[in-house]
């Protein structure tokens, strides 16, 4: 029996590690791809870059004149949208093709990825990256790293919500994407319920009451990027942090699960894609 187990945990192992380098392998790629137009680069991530500081400039104007909104303070609003930051950067920037997923299985787009001996999904997720999302990144960890007392403890603590944002924002667009299979191309769905987690999820609960509070804990699950986050920051506890990391990994699982589901309704848009 530890035999078995023992090669069941080297041939997990060895997916993963399959996975990561043709992960580590389509960035590289992808940014020597970027590197070519360095122009266009800089200008798109600086352009989100500075889109993200005009808002963060209204809420500085906005506490400066009132410092508390039902208990929130301007440090709380730093805080989410330094996580919100981060983590949409992480997400998108990297695995930027989950915007067009509905639009890919519509169109019958999977047939080559299909065709490949890769990972579906993964191969799908990262064959295109989101430039201006980078500027996200740049955004979210240095708000933190100026503004929200880093230490080593808050450092890794941030790093670990970062991750955890991007990959609620993966999954929930994955679901999003996914219900193409059965609802046809859902691209304008997806986009209108995903910008508006990305809202929601930049701005303080106190400002939300009735059916969109309900909304921000249930379906559009928004306060597992603010309230969770900021609270975690501000005193951190066991339980919030499990819940916060099995909430992202929970949401993934059901998302990973949904697409290969989905995949098994898919037919073929009789397409021969090809790619430069």
């Amino acid at each position: 029996m530890s035999m078995e187990i023992q090669q069941r945990a080297a041939s997990l192992g060895g997916r993963i590690a399959a996975h990561a380098r043709f992960f580590l392998d389509a960035v590289k790629l992808n940014l020597q791809i970027t590197l070519e137009y360095r122009g266009p680069f800089i200008s798109q991530v600086f352009g989100m870059l500075l889109n993200d500081v005009m808002w963060v400039t209204f809420w500085v104007l906005y506490f400066g004149r009132f410092p508390v909104l039902n208990g929130w303070r301007i440090e709380d609003v730093l805080t989410i949208w330094a996580i919100t930051g981060a983590g949409f950067g992480l997400g998108m920037g990297f695995f930027g093709n989950v915007q067009q997923l509905p639009r890919i299985i519509a169109q019958g787009e999977l047939d080559y990825y299909l065709a490949l001996p890769k990972n579906v999904l993964l191969h799908v997720l990262i064959s295109k990256m989101d430039l201006p999302a980078l500027g996200d990144i740049l955004f979210g960890f240095g708000l933190f790293a100026a503004f929200l007392h880093p230490t080593p403890e808050r450092i890794l603590l941030f790093v670990v919500l970062a991750f955890c944002g991007a990959t609620v924002f993966i999954g929930f667009f994955i679901v999003l994407g996914s219900l193409t299979f059965w609802m046809g191309n859902t691209e304008g769905l997806a986009m209108q319920v995903f910008n508006g987690l990305v809202t929601l999820s930049t701005y303080p609960t106190p400002l939300f009451h009735g059916v969109v509070k309900l909304l921000m804990f249930s379906v559009v699950a928004a306060s597992f990027k603010t309230n969770l986050p900021t609270a975690l920051l501000q005193q951190f506890d066991w339980g919030s942090f499990l819940i916060e990391i099995g909430f992202a990994a929970g949401l993934l699982a059901l998302a990973v699960w949904l697409f290969y589901r989905g995949l098994r309704r898919y037919e073929s848009g009789s397409l021969m894609v090809l790619r430069s």
